[in-house]
């Protein structure tokens, strides 16, 4: 019971970080999950950020059932996910009720420039941690720009180069295993 309720409270903070969605929440789950809590590697955080933004959902919200699942089993997954999501809820319906009244006044919409600006470093932050984790040659590089310039520039689906990038790892793995 009292790892659950830490589950819960753990997501529950991480998830009070809602402004920019679930990218804005990764460096924060990475902190809390891998460094403070030791709930999971790096590696496997950044298994469930892949698993999480191929499913359906937002990633942090996925990764958090992920990860309770993980050290809980089905009722873990549960109460993460009920820790992630609560804080939105309580927030959203705060800012709802009262936005209405508050969006023209000069103070808000700075605050809202702030907040804007602080979510794209910890969106930068993310990028830079998982670039570290995950491009460590030069077939990820180009894995890498092929990605991003297909789903920037042409429009592919991300789960059309997710689906592509996984069978081009499996091969390339093979191919090495097979040269050894």
């Amino acid at each position: 019971m009292k790892e659950l309720w830490e589950l819960f409270i753990v997501f529950a903070r991480i998830g009070g970080f809602t402004f920019g969605g679930g990218y804005a929440m990764l460096p924060i789950i990475q902190r809390e999950v891998v460094e403070k809590k030791q709930w999971a590697t790096d590696e496997e955080v950044l298994d469930y950020y892949a698993i999480g933004q191929s499913t359906p959902g937002i990633i942090a919200v996925n990764t958090a059932t992920f990860i309770g699942y993980k050290r809980k089993g089905i009722i873990g997954g549960i109460i993460a996910t009920l820790g992630m999501v609560f804080p939105s809820i309580v927030i959203i319906t705060t800012i709802a009720a009262f936005f209405e009244h508050f969006q023209e006044y000069p103070m808000v919409k700075y605050a809202f420039g702030g907040i804007r600006v602080a979510v794209v470093a910890l969106i930068l932050d993310a990028v830079i941690k998982m670039w570290n984790k995950s491009v460590k040659d030069w077939i990820g590089l180009l894995l890498f720009a092929l990605s991003f310039f297909t789903i920037a520039f042409l429009k592919v689906s991300p789960i059309v180069i997710i689906v592509l990038s996984a069978l081009i790892g499996i091969i390339i793995k093979n191919k090495r295993m097979d040269s050894k």
